[in-house]
């Protein structure tokens, strides 16, 4: 990684937390208004959808297969979610699944940290949620991992062009807080404190709690070789992914609420649903209860 990824790293870490403390001020002094949480709520399920729906399951695992208009926008709206650029986004990840919690792994809170008591285990938790993101990531080759985005033009222009991106995520809820506000400038202001970096601080630490909290606490039912867990009260907020165990199992499912419940709780599974039946999406990947079986640990 060069020093200019790393400071830009740095500055996506602590620039949003240094804004949810002053969010958090404001909040106590009850100067925050209802389009600030609005916008702070449409931004935040945009872009978590983006990063859900369109980096993961659409590009990284093919999931399900869309148009081109379609696909770009995913990957556009998963760009605004400040999580790095897309070709990074999908190269990390599918190495994360071709080394899981072993040596190799860019985010796990287990390799290199085996044997070293409570405080390695809480160095593993820490590098897994958010020092990785200054040591490992966009570090891969990403002619192996995402090679068919490397060699899409389209899908390049768009994580070539990140840094303007993470610019439009900033200056939308800017503009739509000016804009509800009547012009005001305090709409303005607000509107990029709550939709803009309070919304990224949140949506950063939900994903990371998939590489950190996923792999360490939880509850387990397949056969996989990793320590990949599924954290039910994580769903919700992570739009799914927190069934994180049942995605590791099947890595190419659409759906990673597997059982009747959890299906109702992975709201990224249903908006590819939603999709399918507007003739949107197709060739879903679904996993059927005989390959469930197959996987499931004899109690």
């Amino acid at each position: 990684m060069t020093r200019a990824q790393r400071y830009t790293n740095l500055a996506a870490v602590v620039l949003p937390l240094l804004a949810f403390l002053a969010a958090v001020v404001l909040l106590w002094n009850r100067i925050v208004g209802w389009h600030d949480l609005a916008l702070l709520g449409v931004m935040y399920v945009l872009t978590g959808l983006g990063i859900t729906v369109g980096f993961h399951r659409m590009l990284t695992h093919r999931s399900f297969q869309t148009s081109t208009a379609v696909e770009r926008t995913f990957a556009i709206l998963g760009s605004l979610a400040v999580q790095g650029s897309v070709i990074q986004w999908v190269s990390d990840h599918r190495k994360h699944h071709a080394h899981t919690d072993e040596e190799g792994d860019p985010h796990s809170p287990h390799a290199g940290f085996a044997g070293g008591g409570i405080g390695g285990t809480l160095r593993g938790l820490f590098h897994a949620h958010v020092g990785w993101i200054l040591t490992e990531q966009g570090g891969e080759n990403r002619a192996r991992y995402a090679k068919d985005l490397v060699e899409d033009r389209g899908m390049k222009r768009i994580s070539d062009n990140f840094h303007w991106l993470v610019l439009v995520s900033l200056a939308l809820p800017a503009a739509a807080g000016f804009a509800l506000t009547g012009g005001e400038l305090k709409g303005a202001l607000t509107g990029l404190l709550w939709g803009g970096f309070v919304r990224i601080f949140l949506l950063h630490h939900v994903t990371w709690s998939i590489n950190s909290i996923c792999h360490f606490l939880g509850t387990r039912r397949f056969d996989v070789d990793d320590h990949s867990t599924n954290v039910f009260w994580l769903a919700l907020p992570s739009f799914g992914e927190a069934w994180h165990h049942n995605h590791h199992t099947f890595p190419r499912s659409a759906q990673h609420g597997l059982k009747a419940w959890e299906r109702a709780m992975d709201p990224s599974a249903l908006v590819i649903a939603g999709l399918e039946k507007l003739g949107l999406a197709w060739n879903v990947v679904r996993i059927t209860p005989e390959r469930q079986r197959e996987k499931t640990l004899v109690s």
